[in-house]
C-alpha cells in the first residue's frame, strides 16, 4: 500500500506541474528597464508554487535558468589608468590553524541587535559525534537539508570538512537556519564545489510563497565558520563560490573566506566568497567581524566583486576586513567589442537602484580591479543609492582601468557624493 500511494502522490504531483508550468523564463532583453522593476515584473509573472508543499518535485526538469537582475547598464568613464600591480595567483590553502583571524581588529563600530550571532544552544542537528572523521561532507550536507540550527561535534581540534556536493538550503525548513562552526570547523569546496546555496526561487528547493522574490524566510545566519576553496565556475546561477543566496535575508557573522572563486571573466559574474540578491524588504546582507582573504595567497579571484557581490540589494559591513582579493575580468559592463567582460569591485561589486552599501570600522587594503574601483564598485543605476563609508580605511587598492575622482579604490555612482565621515581613502 505504501508503495501504491507513492505512484498516486507522484501522478497528482506531475499534473500539478503541468497545469501550473515551470518557473517562467526570465531571459528577457537586458537592456530593457531597471532592476527594480525587472524584479517586479518577474514577481508577477511567477506562476502560483504548488498547493502541496511536500509533493515531490519534477526531478527530470533543467534548473532554473538565473536571470540577469541588472538590466540598465552603466555607461563605462573614459579609463582613467593606474599602474598595474603584479601579483602572484592565490595558492589553496585550506589548513585552519595559521590563519589570519576573523575580523578588523582596529574595528570598533558597536553592532546593531539583529546583526549580532545566533543562539545556537538548542540545536536541530549536531554534525559529528566527537570524532574527525565522523564530521563528514555527508552528515553536514543532511544537516543543511534539515534546516534549523546546526552546530558541530568533532573533537578538540579544528577540523577542515572537504565537501562533495553543494550543501542545499530546503526553503520551509526554518524559518531561522543557523550554522555555527564554533571557530573549529572549516568548510572546503576542495577547489571544485560551491560550499552552501540557498534559493527561495528554485523550485527543486521547493516553493514557499507565491514572490519568492521578496519573502522573509529562510533567514540564513553563517557565524563562526571558515570557508576555502568554494568554486562557482560554470554553475547557473553563477557567482558565490562559498556561498550563494537569493531571496529571505543573509547574516555573516565572526567567519573568514579563503581561496574561493567563481567565473573569470563576464560583466554579469560576481563574488567569489558571497553572492547575494533578493533580500527580503530590501533589508541589508548583514557581515560582522569577518575576514576576505586577509593575506596575499588566501585572496578570493573571479570575474567581479573578488570578495562579495550583491545585484539590487544592500550590505551593512561592520568591524571586517577585506584583502588580497582580485576582479579579474576584463571590458567592464557592458563588455567593450572584442572583450568577455568584467573586471569591477577588487573587494566589493553592487549594482542596483534603491541600494545601500555601509561599511563602518572596515579595512580594506590591497585588492585589485582590472577595470573599475580596487575596493569598492557601486553603481546605483537611477542614482537612488548610497554608499556610507565610517570608521574605516581604504588603502592601496588599485583601479587599473577607472574610478571617481577624489575616492581612491572607488568608482561610485550614488546619490549625491559618496558619505565618508572620520575615515581614510588613499
Amino acid at each position: 500500500m505504501r508503495f501504491i500511494g507513492l505512484f498516486v502522490g507522484l501522478v497528482l504531483t506531475s499534473m500539478l506541474v503541468v497545469c501550473q508550468g515551470n518557473p517562467p523564463d526570465e531571459q528577457g532583453n537586458p537592456d530593457a528597464q531597471s532592476p527594480d522593476t525587472a524584479l517586479e515584473k518577474r514577481v508577477e509573472a511567477q506562476p502560483e508554487p504548488p498547493k502541496q508543499e511536500q509533493s515531490i518535485p519534477d526531478q527530470t526538469s533543467q534548473p532554473e535558468k538565473f536571470p540577469d537582475p541588472i538590466p540598465e547598464r552603466h555607461p563605462v568613464p573614459d579609463p582613467q589608468p593606474t599602474e598595474p600591480t603584479k601579483e602572484s595567483p592565490p595558492t589553496p590553502d585550506a589548513d585552519p590553524t595559521g590563519l589570519p583571524a576573523a575580523g578588523n581588529p582596529a574595528g570598533k563600530c558597536s553592532i546593531p541587535a539583529d546583526a549580532r550571532a545566533e543562539d545556537v544552544s538548542s540545536p536541530r542537528t549536531v554534525v559529528g559525534t566527537g570524532t574527525p572523521q565522523s564530521c563528514t561532507s555527508d552528515a553536514f550536507v543532511k544537516a543543511v537539508a534539515k534546516g534549523g540550527v546546526i552546530t558541530f561535534n568533532c573533537g578538540p581540534d579544528p577540523v577542515t570538512i572537504t565537501v562533495t556536493e553543494t550543501a542545499k538550503i530546503v526553503n520551509d525548513t526554518g524559518p531561522k537556519i543557523v550554522i555555527d562552526g564554533g571557530n573549529k570547523v572549516t568548510l572546503s569546496g576542495g577547489g571544485k564545489h560551491r560550499i552552501l546555496y540557498q534559493n527561495t526561487c528554485d523550485q527543486k528547493q521547493k516553493w514557499t510563497t507565491s514572490h519568492c522574490q521578496d519573502q522573509d524566510h529562510p533567514q540564513l545566519t553563517i557565524q563562526n565558520l571558515t570557508f576555502v576553496q568554494g568554486n562557482a565556475k560554470g554553475l547557473d546561477p553563477d557567482g558565490g563560490g562559498a556561498i550563494f543566496v537569493r531571496g529571505g535575508r543573509l547574516k555573516i557573522v565572526n567567519s573568514r573566506f579563503f581561496n574561493n572563486t567563481c567565473d573569470t571573466t563576464g560583466p554579469d559574474v560576481g563574488g567569489t566568497a558571497v553572492r547575494a540578491l533578493s533580500q527580503y524588504n530590501n533589508l541589508p546582507v548583514y557581515i560582522v567581524n569577518s575576514t576576505f582573504g586577509g593575506r596575499k595567497d588566501l585572496g578570493g579571484s573571479g570575474s567581479n566583486g573578488g570578495g562579495i557581490s550583491g545585484l539590487g540589494i544592500s550590505y551593512t559591513i561592520i568591524n571586517s576586513l577585506f584583502s588580497h582579493n582580485q576582479a579579474i575580468g576584463n571590458g567592464a559592463n557592458p563588455a567593450k567589442s572584442g572583450t568577455p567582460g568584467g573586471g569591477s569591485g577588487g573587494a566589493i561589486y553592487m549594482d542596483g537602484n534603491r541600494i545601500v552599501l555601509e561599511l563602518c570600522g572596515v579595512h580594506i587594503h590591497d585588492n585589485t580591479a582590472n577595470e573599475g574601483g580596487g575596493a569598492i564598485f557601486f553603481v546605483s543605476n537611477d542614482k537612488s543609492g548610497e554608499l556610507i563609508i565610517k570608521d574605516s580605511l581604504l588603502e592601496n587598492n588599485p583601479s587599473k582601468g577607472f574610478e571617481t575622482s577624489g575616492y581612491p579604490g572607488i568608482f561610485a555612482i550614488t546619490k549625491g557624493k559618496p558619505q565618508v565621515t572620520n575615515s581614510t581613502l588613499k
